[in-house]
């Protein structure tokens, strides 16, 4: 049986794994794209989740940094390349919008992206050594999920401030009605599957997402492609975090 076309645009964008594409994909093609975001997310998770599996009985500090660099390395670090670029360009930008967009358009790193990125790897790798202590796969699971399925939420809510790019084609082409289904389906789902304990995620979840799009449209008067790789890679290290508090 043969996979969606958009599916495999969700894959290839969003992870390493070796995904061809035999033609050059529609732009309505794309926009759909973004239905699959949670399913690639879940997959990134289940792989995670193996790992933690077969690696039953490590250290779990060797357990994290495992898991953390396969994470990375599965990801191509796609959304700590847009951490980083929006931290330089937050500071760098001087309250500018036009000189946040162009500093986000650079390709080095400055001092605030290197220190952004080693914080956040260093958050998301304690809470892993605690997961792993604890044998918590269920948050190892659903982090990379809510990671990607925010984006959703980010499209559905924020406007796409560049007129290029994947961004800019899936603000066009996202089927709203479905996208909607999609991230409603997902997080019934989560709470299905963990419960009540869901609840605290969630909520932690939803204030990091109001106040990051609140600077994000203070500033820039929407999303671009590098404020959303930080919304997810924020995303998924509070729901390591939260989990880790409370598992």
């Amino acid at each position: 049986m043969l996979m969606p076309r958009a599916f495999l645009i969700a894959l290839q964008f969003l992870t390493t794994l070796p995904v061809r594409l035999s033609e050059q994909p529609t732009a309505h093609t794309c926009g759909r794209s973004l239905l699959y975001y949670p399913l690639v997310g879940l997959i990134i998770g289940l792989l995670l989740c193996v790992i933690g599996w077969l690696l039953h009985g490590s250290s779990p500090y060797i357990v994290a940094a495992i898991m953390l660099s396969v994470w990375v390395l599965i990801t191509g670090g796609l959304h700590l390349d847009g951490l980083a670029d929006s931290a330089d360009a937050w500071i760098g930008g001087l309250g500018d919008r036009q000189r946040t967009l162009d500093i986000m358009k650079d390709p080095y790193c400055g001092p605030i992206a290197v220190v952004t990125l080693i914080l956040v790897l260093l958050l998301k790798f304690t809470a892993l050594t605690q997961l792993a202590s604890n044998q918590h796969w269920i948050a190892l699971l659903l982090a990379p999920v809510l990671g990607r399925t925010i984006l959703l939420v980010l499209f559905l809510t924020t406007p796409y401030v560049r007129a290029e790019g994947l961004g800019h084609l899936l603000s066009l082409h996202m089927p709203r009605g479905q996208t909607q289904y999609v991230v409603l389906a997902t997080l019934v789902a989560i709470f299905l599957f963990w419960g009540l304990q869901a609840l605290w995620l969630m909520v932690a979840i939803g204030l990091g997402f109001v106040v990051l799009r609140g600077l994000m449209m203070r500033r820039l008067g929407g999303a671009t492609g590098d404020t959303a790789g930080a919304l997810t890679e924020i995303t998924e290290t509070i729901a390591l975090l939260i989990s880790a508090l409370i598992g």
